[in-house]
């Protein structure tokens, strides 16, 4: 794929804030893996003797309303937001080049079926749809996954298919139609490889949005249920002690802030390294 060539990796190290968001990307993946090796306490030690207790050497980060160290609280997090971006945005591509290639590469009624279909399900502001089904079929980390990829899945569905009808007219997919090649190798061997690009730069930037879902529904009180820490119900903590305890708001939202903004500088990057009208200018 030429989305992996060298000359892709290379052009993509010479852009500064691309490698500023892929080093952020990849301490984010360090510490989640790490986070049992790297957390000064356990996430859910309570320590009485040091209830609210501001930044310290003992407690980098500052203690909570139960003692429990934010610092440690906010590492192990980590894991839990980022696999709720990953696994959300996974289903999301998967669903979305599914139907893409299927409508693009069919046309006729197909299409039109698949993209009404998309059309009604962009008529739903897709927050709010989120909340709709998490209230009814209950919180937990699982159903978070689940119902932010499967509500996702839209813009992915029209990338693949504007490019399916680009590609598919092109001479390499008609001498494979003219060689009898069946129509699931045509589209999965030969088109949809070929047409990864926005659906890598999509899918970088869905993280970063998913991120956000997860952690605004934690922060409402239905996403990851405590103990279990997340940066969004850790915020939720914060919220309730904003005047005596600023800590338990800044270094949770500083989290979300950062994972964002490398995602996003990342993505950005992916997609201006791909886009050939700079290639053309360079």
């Amino acid at each position: 794929m030429a989305v992996f060539s060298g000359d892709f990796l290379s052009r993509l190290s010479k852009n500064k804030l691309g490698m500023i968001g892929l080093c952020v990307v990849a301490l984010l993946f360090i510490v989640a893996l790490f986070a049992p090796l790297i957390a000064p306490y356990a996430p859910d030690r309570i320590d009485t003797a040091h209830i609210l207790a501001p930044p310290s050497k003992d407690h980098l980060l500052g203690t909570d309303v139960l003692g429990r160290d934010v610092f440690s609280r906010i590492l192990y997090g980590s894991w839990v937001s980022l696999s709720v971006g990953f696994v959300a945005v996974g289903i999301s591509t998967l669903v979305g080049m599914i139907l893409g290639s299927v409508s693009g590469y069919y046309g006729g009624v197909v299409d039109r079926v698949i993209m009404r279909f998309v059309d009604v399900m962009l008529c739903f502001p897709s927050f709010f749809l989120i909340l709709a089904v998490i209230a009814y079929i209950g919180p937990s980390i699982w159903n978070i996954m689940v119902v932010i990829g499967v509500t996702s899945w839209m813009g992915v569905t029209r990338l693949v298919r504007a490019e399916f009808l680009s590609i598919r007219e092109r001479d390499f997919v008609q001498a494979a139609i003219s060689q009898g090649a069946s129509d699931f190798r045509i589209i999965f061997l030969h088109i949809l490889p070929n047409a990864m690009a926005p659906v890598l730069v999509s899918a970088t930037l869905g993280v970063a949005a998913a991120v956000l879902v997860e952690s605004g529904l934690s922060f409402l009180g239905i996403g990851v249920q405590p103990p279990d820490p997340s940066w969004g119900n850790m915020l939720t903590e914060g919220k309730d002690n904003i005047e005596i305890a600023w800590w338990l708001s800044l270094f949770p939202g500083l989290a979300i802030l950062v994972t964002v903004m490398g995602y996003n500088m990342l993505g950005e990057a992916i997609r201006d390294t791909l886009d050939p009208r700079l290639r053309l200018n360079d």
